[in-house]
């Protein structure tokens, strides 16, 4: 009986590094049954349905290495397999994410095959498998399909998961720098950038410097405006108000026009702007005591509204608003006028992926049109121009006309108020002069600012906003990374990371270890199960106090989660066993072993050392992979690898005749003598012996001084005290090798 099919038979998410690439994938193993004997060319009107419902699939290059090139593959015939690649990938382009690498390969049984492709939030992307299996199979076999509340349900999905895009904008510029990201909530925008004791964390456009004081301050206006006061910053005169008779007051002690607004709101709610009357006072505090705890009222300065970004001890961006106005044509209400000629605008929406918010006749702006003799159902005659709102669209460049005294006076604001990252709300006729001859002010400060407005301006030039906070995060050369050391092979691995872990408490240092003896933080053993996984790892470079972390890999974590970040400063090699065997992910062969453990090499930073066995060829073939330097670590010290090494000004560390060698091109240095390390039996436990010469060398990639790697080998295991061994020989001075 013929069975063409696609069962979806597991599901791996590689959320890091692996055998297929760096970045986060999900590995799909299907069976394609009897369809193994069909390609695309055996199936009658395949083609022609799949590129109808998917035009955009002449997109994909594919082998072929040119636009179309898929669908030239589609006309030559190819495998079901390889079809739900693409169909996943265009999918996932269709909910907004484009792109990404895709493989389709087969596996020693027939019919099943291990499908790649790019993840970039795994629920999306496994949404995005299930519905490309169903879509071929419905092409295959000439049913209905529909694509578009597929994709209308996968950009559901996919707005859920992505982060906003002020967020995004500061992870892109972390990513241009190689800065490590780790997202802490799929609900929110919480990230942490870095690892370990070198982390950063952002909430939006607020940072972990963001002080919770500064905070509290800029969301009282009336706080805020006497704090910039008293630092000289031109502010409005105004004064906080307890009842609508104050408010006329002090309105007409300030001088009218005035400005009514909430001590504490945001967004512009409730805010009313150039108040003449005593009724407009009346009617803008009512709404504005609603909006927040308290009422203020000050002076109204003329000009256009601005927003201008301080980071850090920089101003970085400015965007200038504009009012919003509708212009009558004798047949439409101002109502209608609104929808058809301002919230059309493609830039306006209600998301944060738009540059300005739609347009809502709210009551401060009912209360503007109603000062020109309108409601919301006037019908206002042709060409009549009708303001609607002062406020609130902030999104024209200006960033290159802002005076420059004003630079200096928002920076003061930031550092008044108290924050890293602020939002200035300023006033002024024209920001290219300075305030003090316009009478120009600033109205607001505000934490956690949105980005959008100087990212997507609606005229002018983007500004690279994300790049100044990065920069304000991690200046100069700082990247994130703490010392981090992989450790992987198929023998030895574990106590290579503990040994090496002892080495490097010695120099005091908070050291996180991930192995399968356990995970520790310091000294303390917080989990005694088999930690060397992915979700261990993790915990490790989450925490804030460990300043290097080692971390061991197995095969099958690498195989089945892809490793836990994204570079190393030194990664370990400990050997291949060519008879070790993964059958549960179809790994038999030396060469697919191989390419596992290549795995740990391909992700040594370009400074950092790849430590890798002398005596298996197998390893050795992976120098010529690392983008950093390579040591070398065996007990054949005249061995052919490691004399060519030497020569070419490499490093190792060897076992010699009953002493360990370090050896720096043709300089050589006696470490110690294997009778002084405990737990190699004098040297007769071959095994250990290599795990002894491995993590010395890792810890002197890692900068650690020759006093501290002897006395740590020589107390492995032992207390300093107990234990040790009496050497009854004298350190040569050198050893012939």
């Amino acid at each position: 009986m013929s069975r063409k099919h696609i069962d979806i038979l597991k599901m791996f998410s590689l959320r890091g590094p692996s055998i297929w690439a760096y970045r986060p994938l999900l590995e799909v193993w299907v069976d394609i049954g009897d369809l193994e004997d069909y390609p695309s060319n055996l199936l009658p009107g395949f083609n022609d349905r799949l590129v109808a419902w998917l035009p955009s699939l002449v997109e994909h290059r594919c082998s072929v290495g040119e636009r179309g090139g898929f669908l030239q593959r589609l006309r030559d015939g190819t495998w079901p397999a390889h079809i739900l690649e693409h169909v996943t990938l265009e999918l996932q382009t269709l909910a907004g994410f484009p792109g990404g690498l895709g493989r389709a390969r087969e596996t020693p049984v027939r019919g099943v095959y291990k499908v790649v492709v790019r993840a970039w939030y795994e629920p999306l992307t496994r949404e995005a498998v299930v519905a490309a299996r169903d879509l071929v199979m419905a092409a295959i076999e000439d049913r209905p399909y529909d694509v578009a509340t597929t994709v209308e349900r996968l950009r559901d999905i996919a707005d859920g998961l992505r982060l906003g895009p002020s967020t995004e904008a500061i992870v892109n510029a972390a990513d241009d720098r190689d800065i490590p990201m780790i997202r802490l909530s799929d609900e929110h925008n919480l990230v942490q950038l870095g690892y370990g004791a070198a982390q950063r964390r952002i909430w939006t456009a607020e940072t972990d410097q963001t002080s919770a004081i500064a905070e509290g301050i800029a969301s009282n206006k009336e706080l805020t405006r006497r704090v910039l006061s008293r630092c000289g910053v031109p502010v409005p005169e105004g004064q906080e108000v307890d009842s609508v008779h104050e408010a006329w007051d002090v309105a007409q002690a300030i001088g009218l026009p005035v400005v009514v607004k909430p001590t504490d709101a945001n967004h512009g709610r409730g805010v009313f702007t150039n108040l003449t009357t005593q009724k407009e006072v009346e009617t803008a505090y009512a709404v504005a005591v609603d909006e927040g705890s308290g009422v203020v009222v000050e002076r109204f300065i003329p000009g256009e509204e601005h927003r201008l970004l301080v980071v850090g001890d920089r101003l970085v961006a400015a965007a200038r608003g504009e009012a919003v106005t509708v212009v009558g044509d004798g047949k439409h209400t101002i109502q209608e006028l609104i929808e058809l000629q301002v919230n059309s605008d493609p830039r306006r929406g209600s998301d944060e992926s738009q540059p300005l918010n739609v347009v809502r006749l709210d009551s401060a702006a009912r209360l503007e049109i109603s000062r020109q003799g309108y409601t919301a159902d006037s019908v206002p005659e042709a060409c009549k121009r009708v303001l609607i709102q002062r406020n609130g669209n902030v999104s024209i460049d200006v960033t290159e006309r802002v005076h420059s005294s004003t630079r200096d006076i928002v920076v003061l604001a930031a550092r008044a108020v108290g924050l890293d990252i602020a939002g200035i709300d300023l006033v002024a006729t024209d920001i290219s002069l300075p305030l003090s001859g316009q009478g120009g002010a600033i109205v607001e400060v505000n934490a956690g600012p949105g980005l959008l407005m100087h990212l997507k301006p609606s005229e002018g030039t983007p500004q690279p906003v994300g790049e100044a906070i990065i920069e304000h995060l991690f200046p100069g050369e700082a990247n994130g990374q703490i010392p981090l050391v992989g450790v992987t092979g198929s023998q030895g691995k574990t106590t290579v990371a503990r040994i090496l872990t002892h080495l490097l408490r010695l120099q005091g240092q908070a050291i996180g270890l991930a192995c399968s003896d356990g995970l520790v933080f310091d000294r303390r053993l917080v989990d005694a199960g088999d930690c060397a996984n992915w979700a261990s790892a993790r915990r490790i470079l989450l925490n804030p106090a460990v300043q290097t972390a080692v971390i061991e890999n197995s095969a099958h974590a690498i195989l089945s989660e892809g490793l836990a970040y994204e570079r190393c400063r030194v990664g370990v090699v400990t050997g291949i066993d060519p008879d070790e065997t993964l059958p549960d992910f179809y790994i038999g062969e030396p060469d697919q072993l191989f390419r596992v453990y290549r795995t740990q090499v391909d992700v040594v930073q370009g400074q950092g050392v790849a430590v890798l066995n002398a005596d298996d060829a197998a390893v050795i073939e992976m120098a010529s992979l690392c983008d950093g330097s390579v040591v070398l670590f065996g007990l054949m010290a005249g061995s052919e690898a490691i004399v060519a090494h030497r020569a070419a000004g490499g490093r190792a560390v060897v076992a010699k005749d009953g002493w360990v060698l370090m050896l720096d091109g043709a300089e050589q240095s006696v470490l110690t003598e294997l009778a002084m390390v405990p737990v190699t039996e004098a040297g007769a436990n071959e095994p250990l012996v290599r795990s002894i010469l491995a993590a010395v060398a890792a810890a002197w990639s890692l900068g650690v001084p020759t006093e501290v790697l002897r006395t740590g080998i020589q107390t492995y295991g032992h207390s300093l005290s107990e234990g040790m061994v009496q050497s009854t020989a004298a350190a040569p001075s050198s050893i012939s090798l």
